[in-house]
């Protein structure tokens, strides 16, 4: 007899829970007529402000919305570059070129598959100079000046803001954190001294509240945080068409706004997102522990700064296709993000990056596999996840 199936993912689980507060507050928004705007989306705003520890926080259509707007009311205008990590999803390079922006990337950190700081200097100190007219940092070869730094904050860990930062700082840039895999991720500062949740350490952010998120709305949704008032303002009119007030038109801006029933939605699952990703730390150590001594595997490491979400568990192993394969035969789903880095991709063959431009992103491509990770996996589909990867790592069984 095969065994039932694991889901890669279980949102049934999340909403079966919830479903009765979930309805009622679907009713509510229902019977209030106001689909758009109002108080249920100003009610979610300020709570997810609150949760992120920042001042304001600003809903909008998806998080693709969410960071291209952040980088527009940041100041990158056309032609500015913009720095950012090789494997992503492409949602962070279309927001930088549709914001007008030109992507350029720095390599990973093979440990954490997040920006490497080390790699950032060095591009800035040898393919930049700053303007002693303008303070600009401009890129030599181009002439274009470098504008912002969007570290991604990948699968839940979050970047080394406090280098990111004191590297920017340096060279008057801009950081905007992508936090769509972040929501409730913590990075200790030692430059504050304390832990701060992402969505709050640059000078503005991006979150994705698309379904799978840790965070998940029944649709696309997002939202852009950031403690400065003029930032959130002009978020809050690239949203909704330009507008100050109605019919009147300040800029040329963009249908991006957050519909009332998803804000309602995400405001019902909002108070249960701490004890989710803790119950995800706890699947986490438990994939650890059973998996830590298995052969050919590299298990996530989180750095000492970094409590992640883990929003995914990504292993790395060198047959992989194989390992997935294997996986899928044994009734377990397994996930791929991301399989080819954003500087091989068709669609960017117009930087003009080539095979070998950025190794390390390279190699994690090709070695990633991502496991199970929901907050309801019980202990007994961890124990078969192992038991099938020890089948695999040792060759206990045929594999091929």
């Amino acid at each position: 007899m095969s065994c039932a199936k694991i889901p890669f993912l279980d949102l049934r689980s999340h909403h079966q829970a919830l479903e009765l507060d979930l309805m009622q507050a679907f009713k509510k928004v229902m019977d209030s007529d106001r689909f758009i705007g109002g108080a249920v989306l100003e009610e979610f705003e300020n709570s997810f402000a609150s949760f992120c520890g920042s001042k304001y926080a600003v809903g909008v259509g998806s998080g693709t919305d969410a960071l291209r707007f952040a980088l527009i009311a940041c100041g990158v205008k056309s032609g500015d570059i913009v720095i950012t990590v090789p494997n992503t999803f492409i949602a962070t390079t279309e927001a930088i070129s549709q914001a007008g922006g030109v992507a350029v990337f720095v390599d990973v950190e093979e440990s954490s598959s997040i920006m490497s700081s080390k790699e950032l200097r060095r591009y800035l100190e040898e393919n930049c100079f700053k303007d002693t007219v303008t303070g600009e940092t401009i890129n030599t070869r181009s002439g274009r000046p470098v504008r912002a730094i969007v570290p991604v904050h990948l699968y839940g860990q979050v970047a080394d803001m406090d280098s990111i930062i004191e590297i920017a700082d340096l060279y008057n840039l801009i950081v905007i954190e992508d936090a769509c895999q972040a929501h409730g991720s913590q990075y200790y500062s030692t430059v504050k001294k304390k832990w701060l949740r992402a969505g709050s350490i640059g000078a503005a952010a991006a979150f994705s509240f698309y379904p799978g998120k840790n965070l998940g709305a029944f649709g696309e949704a997002g939202a852009v945080t950031t403690d400065d008032l003029a930032i959130s303002e002009r978020v809050r009119i690239l949203r909704d068409h330009g507008q100050v007030s109605k019919y009147i038109h300040e800029i040329e801006g963009y249908n991006g706004r957050l519909d009332s029933i998803q804000a309602s939605i995400l405001s019902v699952k909002l108070p249960y997102l701490n004890s989710w990703n803790e119950q995800r730390r706890i699947i986490a150590q438990k994939y650890h522990e059973v998996l830590k001594t298995l052969p050919d595997l590299m298990i996530p490491k989180e750095a000492s700064y970094s409590r992640s979400n883990y929003h995914l568990y990504v292993i790395h192993h060198g047959r992989r296709d194989a390992l997935k394969a294997y996986l899928l035969e044994n009734n377990i789903e397994s996930g791929l993000h991301y399989p080819v880095p954003l500087h091989l991709q068709k669609a960017y063959r117009h930087l003009g990056y080539r095979l070998g431009n950025f190794p390390v992103s390279e190699k994690l491509s090709k070695n990633l596999l991502s496991l199970p990770m929901h907050p309801f996996i019980s202990d007994n589909d961890i124990e078969r996840i192992s038991i099938v990867l020890d089948n695999f790592t040792n060759n206990k069984e045929p594999v091929d």
